[in-house]
């Protein structure tokens, strides 16, 4: 992959050098980036290769399957982009795939337009400077349009940038007023067009057919080894064995045929839709019903009035649709989804920051909303796997690789026991040349000496204690979507938590609130509905989201805890779905006008009533929402907004804000209450019902008047300060990422023991620079907590329960919000390392954020778990080596993890069973890689004499001891505590190969030692070589048999540990229950050989020996497991040994990043608390070049 010029870099610039370019790089700059490269025929190798291919019978053509890459080094030349007819690419993480260029004839394939529709199409859509370009961008000179699809994703040739990009839709690069004024409906022409581009309108997860699976599974190494096996078995007589190893494959086969397929089944149910037509709007003003799969980027679409299911991701532009997201995101909160606004700015349209305007696939829309007839309309902005369902759909299909070294370190491992294998036949090759022995005769032994030395069974047994896991979580209500993040769960050291509704209870408590009246806040009112007309009250029952469905007020917990409180009604004239007949679609109204219009009630005047008139919905990023409303009766409309209180008071004149706002506002913040701030305004009375409906919020959310704070109480889940506390005795770090104020998460994190007690929290703030100077960052202590009489208040015991304060080292935790975050990545990255190391609340943090957050902590070498709700941490719980969504949603494809369980209790668990599936996969491991060595020990010792083990004797060692005890050994349950020790990641580590190989130098010397004691019997005599070299029924071999059938048994009882990761052996049942019954068994073999027995596994009658010799076959069996218990314990689990390793990397600098960061921390006099750090040049450099050095970790605090 180095053939990429200089001209390569997918820019665009330079068009000679860019044509003749023979790579690129595509999405340069994100997580999907790929290097790609492009390749077509070549006449004289394709006759290389197809000569390679007849000379090895069609093996040459197995090894392409195995690796496509080949194909273009052995097929094909490099060439020019635009000549390919193949792109091999390659990922970030190394991967490599081919991809074929495909051709669309234009003038053939592409409907021709009419002379309207061709004028409609250029001043509107296609061609538009804005819109979808791709038509004309990809049609070359000859009206051919070349792409290839990867991924589910397509790439065309853009011939103005000579170079593939992705295609585009209308998801980039489109302004928000040209969604409004350019998109009205596409004709069937243009229609058609685009789909021959697009493709169709659907997410489609293949099923494979039993044939098609059974073709790719018999085509996998692993079955093409056995395949090869069972034919030299057959060669070397072995058939009893060879017969019953095809049987088992093709049992094994079925099953894993089955489960793939109902896999694929699952999935494919879970994304599939049950809708089949969609109406669109035409060009020509009428509307059509068309196959949903012929939905494109830039279709208008009618929302039907009732439930129904979005198949698009579509921008809302006229009406509203009440939705249900619990597919995407796990939150099942409705959400309301409000048209687009007539921006009359430049604002490009996003999905992701205007996701309250987009209608996303997969969401079931409950409601939907319109002005008299008129149709709720959405304009198509991505279809198919562009869709944001889509995305995280191939996100299951094409997961990320998780970067663990366990299957690492098992590859390399089997590469390993290939070397030993070709000791094994160089051994067996002169050995047999000694004895004479014919060439057929010794390819044979050879060739069975590979299939013993790399065991076949390595990766099912491996996979095993994953299977039992994933069994158990799903038991406890917690399912899982990818097997492999179980093992990755053993190893998590940092476990990062949303706030509301992970840490904190759903649902809200109104504490109270303190509207404001001539710049003072007049007191705490605990109950709303004792205030009585003002504009506070009307802001609180207007300015939400509130819809009716089924003839029940739903929509977010705080809105409908702040409306209820009022004791207002919410009415929604007219029906379910037609409610715009009236100038105001929802109207809120006292539930009794007596107790608060006595006098108008008298006077028979009208009911007082307030419509809401236009709604601009919560913005994460704004962190605030209003509406624009009209009193009954008022010639004005009045603008109410809500959000996050140092929001609001920057768009409120400052005229109106209390002095010692932000010393109330910190009272309660300090305490951990929640709090949100109202303010209005009154709008020119020139503003109609239609203008409201254009108006832009910047317009409107400016010059506001401060109403006051509305405090409320966010209590802990009784879960989560005893889940907090295992997870510190476990030393997990904990951290809180939250979009809640920062003063109010600090003191979430003080009551649930993420802060103890007595740990000090360190704010950082972090301002732009100014005209008095540079960027800075103010590093203030945050407070305690402070009773009334002037000492520090302790936490609430019943919320967050009661635990003992222990006595440690007190600890400085950081404090970041979200703004900060943002301008220390730019203006100080240097400190970014520390700040993630020493961080534990990270407030404010937007969706981006906390996804950012996540990463940067992998890639100062933690494994990260995330737990979220699902609503606003979808990305982070993605990005997540981890992630736990709490849903009621069975599956979903939010997270890896998803809990039935409303609490982070789920945390615990999958963090147990990931421990104790580790520890199982690297138990069968070195169990199967003992096996191999047994077994490989014992042949050569057999070959020396020119003898071989029996055909039922490995019948017995291979199916009978080993399959069974490989398959329950990994039946052992978790261990019900999580201990502070985490179990080893790498199998290269000293501890483990020190066990592996003294465990194997245990088993060959018992097995010489045992065979050296039948030599020195006084009866024994060496058995005489024949011609054949075939001798199976001898002194040898029953010796080497009798003694390995218990060493099989010894190494499976020894690396079969329970705590403390485990439950003890004897729990369980099946494995100890086989482990007695197999010793049983081989011990009568000894003891007690009975002639069908012997004569059965080929042995010679031991009976007719003394029992001392027996008894002393049995003597070595005992050693072997005494020794091997011992050597075990002193090498992986005795203090001794720990302490040992310790010392001997005492002087090697860790390779995790954060622990180099954290060393540095407690050397030097970092943070530097109370004072500011100001950006200087030097700092600018590093900006401006982008460039971290991890090793160099200077602290500023001067």
């Amino acid at each position: 992959m180095n053939h990429r010029s200089d001209s390569a870099s997918g820019s665009g610039d330079g068009a000679f050098g860019q044509l003749l370019s023979q790579s690129t790089i595509l999405n340069r700059g994100t997580d999907d980036e790929l290097e790609c490269v492009g390749y077509c025929d070549n006449s004289s190798k394709k006759v290389i290769f197809y000569l390679l291919t007849i000379l090895t019978f069609g093996l040459f053509l197995l090894f392409l399957y195995w690796k496509p890459e080949l194909e273009c080094y052995w097929k094909k030349s490099i060439c020019a982009l635009y000549k390919a007819d193949t792109v091999l690419l390659k990922d970030s993480y190394g991967h490599k795939y081919v991809s074929y260029v495909k051709t669309i004839n234009a003038e053939k394939e592409m409907p021709q337009l009419s002379e309207t529709d061709a004028y409609n199409r250029d001043n509107l859509s296609v061609n538009h400077v804005e819109a979808d370009d791709t038509v004309r961008l990809s049609v070359n000179q000859d009206s051919m349009v070349h792409y290839f699809d990867h991924q589910h994703i397509r790439y065309v040739w853009n011939n103005f940038k000579n170079n593939f990009h992705r295609l585009e839709d209308l998801s980039t690069n489109i302004k928000c007023v040209s969604l409004h004024e350019n998109y009205h409906g596409l004709s069937a022409v243009e229609q058609s067009q685009r789909r021959v581009l697009h493709g169709e309108n659907s997410i489609d997860v293949e099923v494979k057919s039993y044939w098609r699976l059974f073709i790719e599974e018999v085509l996998n190494p692993f079955y093409i080894f056995q395949i090869c096996s069972v034919i030299i078995w057959n060669f070397d007589s072995y058939y009893y064995y060879a017969g019953c190893i095809l049987i088992i494959s093709c049992i094994s086969i079925g099953v894993s045929l089955y489960e793939t397929r109902k896999q694929m089944i699952t999935l494919h149910d879970m994304v599939k839709t049950t809708a089949t037509a969609v109406t669109v709007a035409r060009s020509e003003g009428c509307y059509e019903d068309i196959p949903l799969e012929h939905l494109v980027p830039g279709d208008v679409i009618a929302i039907p009035t009732h439930s129904s299911i979005m198949n698009c991701d579509a921008v809302l532009i006229s009406g509203t649709c009440i939705v249900n997201e619990s597919m995407l995101t796990g939150e099942s909160v409705p959400v309301t989804k409000t048209p687009l606004s007539h921006q009359e700015d430049e604002e490009i349209y996003s999905p992701n920051y205007h996701k309250r305007h987009t209608l996303f696939a997969g969401t079931h829309v409950v409601q939907t909303r319109y002005n008299g007839n008129a149709k709720v309309l959405a304009v198509v902005a991505r279809t198919g796997f562009n869709t944001a369902k889509g995305e995280l759909v191939r996100a299951i299909l094409f997961p990320k690789p998780l970067g663990f070294k366990f299957y690492q370190d098992a590859m390399k491992f089997v590469l390993f026991l290939a070397c030993v294998a070709v000791l094994g036949v160089i051994y067996s090759v002169v050995t047999y040349i000694r004895l004479k022995a014919e060439v057929a005769h010794i390819v044979i032994r050879v060739l069975d000496i590979i299939t013993i030395i790399v065991p076949p069974a390595l990766p099912a047994a491996m996979t095993v204690g994953t299977v039992y896991a994933q069994s158990r979580l799903k038991k406890n209500g917690i399912f899982c979507i990818s097997p492999p993040r179980i093992n990755f769960c053993g190893r998590l050291n940092i476990f990062c938590f949303d706030k509301t509704g992970t840490l904190t209870e759903d649902g809200l408590d109104m504490w109270g609130i303190l509207p404001v009246s001539d710049k003072i806040f007049t007191g705490v009112l605990h109950d709303p509905s004792e205030l009585h007309r003002c504009p506070f009250l009307i802001g609180m029952v207007t300015c939400h989201s509130l819809t009716i469905i089924d003839g029940e007020v739903t929509g977010d917990p705080l809105d409908l805890i702040m409306f209820n409180s009022t004791k207002w009604t919410l009415d929604e004239p007219g029906g379910d779905t037609s409610r715009f007949e009236t100038i105001m679609p929802v109207v809120v109204r006292p539930s009794s006008k007596e107790k608060f219009l006595p006098f108008e009630h008298d006077l028979g005047m009208p009911q007082f009533e307030v419509g809401i008139v236009r709604q601009f919905t919560f913005s994460s990023a704004l962190q605030r929402m209003s509406v624009i409303t009209r009193t009954l009766g008022e010639d004005s409309m009045e603008v109410y907004c809500k959000g996050a209180p140092e929001k609001i008071v920057s768009l409120c004149d400052p005229n109106t804000v209390p002095r010692d706002f932000n010393d109330v506002l910190h009272k309660y913040t300090i305490q951990g209450f929640r709090v949100i701030a109202l303010g209005y305004d009154t709008l020119d009375s020139k503003i109609n019902w239609h203008q409201a409906q254009k108006i832009s919020r910047d317009k409107v959310e400016c010059n506001l008047k401060f109403l006051g704070l509305i405090v409320m109480q966010n209590k802990l889940k009784e879960q989560t300060t005893p889940v907090i506390k295992t997870l510190r005795q476990a030393n997990i770090r904990t951290v809180m990422i939250t979009g809640d104020m920062i003063k109010t998460a600090i003191s979430v994190a003080r009551n649930c023991r993420m802060v103890q007690p007595r740990d000090q929290v360190i704010i950082v703030n972090a301002h732009n620079p100014d005209k008095d100077g540079p960027a800075r960052i103010e590093w203030e202590p945050a407070e305690m907590p402070v009773e009334e009489n002037g000492e520090y208040a302790e936490p609430d015991q019943e919320s967050s329960g009661s635990i003992e304060i222990e006595c440690a080292q007190p600890r400085i935790h950081l404090a970041v919000s979200g703004k900060s975050y943002s301008l220390i990545n730019t203006h100080f990255p240097h400190l970014m390392q520390k700040i993630c190391v020493q961080g534990t609340i990270f407030a404010r943090m937007s969706p981006d954020q906390k996804c950012s957050l996540v990463e940067k902590l992998q890639e100062l070498g933690y494994s990260v778990g995330m737990c979220g709700d699902g609503a606003n941490d979808c990305e982070a719980l993605k990005a997540a080596h981890a992630g736990i969504s709490l849903s009621e949603a069975e599956a979903s494809v939010a997270a890896p993890f998803t809990s039935h369980m409303n609490n982070i209790e789920c945390v615990v668990a999958v963090m147990r069973e990931g421990r104790a599936a580790l520890v199982t996969s690297f138990g069968c491991f070195k169990y199967m890689a003992l096996y191999s060595f047994i077994q490989f020990s014992s042949v050569l010792i057999l070959y020396t004499f020119g003898v071989d083990l029996a055909d039922m004797q490995f019948l017995y060692i291979d199916l009978v001891i080993t399959t069974t005890v490989a398959i329950l050994m990994g039946y052992t349950k978790s261990y019900h505590k999580l201990v502070a020790q985490r179990p080893e990641g790498s199998l290269v580590k000293l501890s483990n190969l020190l066990s592996i190989l003294i465990q194997v130098v245990l088993a060959v010397v018992i097995l010489v030692a045992a065979l050296l004691y039948l030599r020195s019997q006084a009866w024994y005599k060496q058995v005489p070589l024949s011609k054949s070299l075939d001798i199976r029924v001898c002194w040898e071999t029953t010796v080497i048999f009798a003694v390995s059938s218990f060493q099989y048994m010894t190494v499976a009882f020894v690396f079969s540990k329970g705590p403390p990761f485990r439950k003890p052996i004897y729990s369980n049942i099946p494995f100890l229950a086989s482990l007695i019954v197999l010793v049983a068994f081989s011990t009568f073999l000894v003891l007690i050989p009975l002639d069908p027995f012997v004569k059965f596994f080929g042995m010679v009658p031991l009976q007719e020996k003394s029992l001392q010799f027996r008894g002393l076959i049995l003597t070595f069996a005992g050693v072997h497991l005494i020794a091997s218990i011992i050597f075990e314990y002193l090498v992986t689990s005795s203090s001794a040994s720990r302490m040992l390793y310790k010392w001997l990397r005492r002087n090697r600098p860790s390779k995790s990043i954060y622990k180099r960061v954290q060393k540095e921390i407690e050397n030097s006099d970092w943070p530097p608390v109370g004072q500011v750090t100001y950006e200087t040049k030097n700092h600018r450099r590093r900006v401006s070049e982008s460039h971290i050095i991890v090793d160099t970790l200077q602290s500023d605090s001067n």
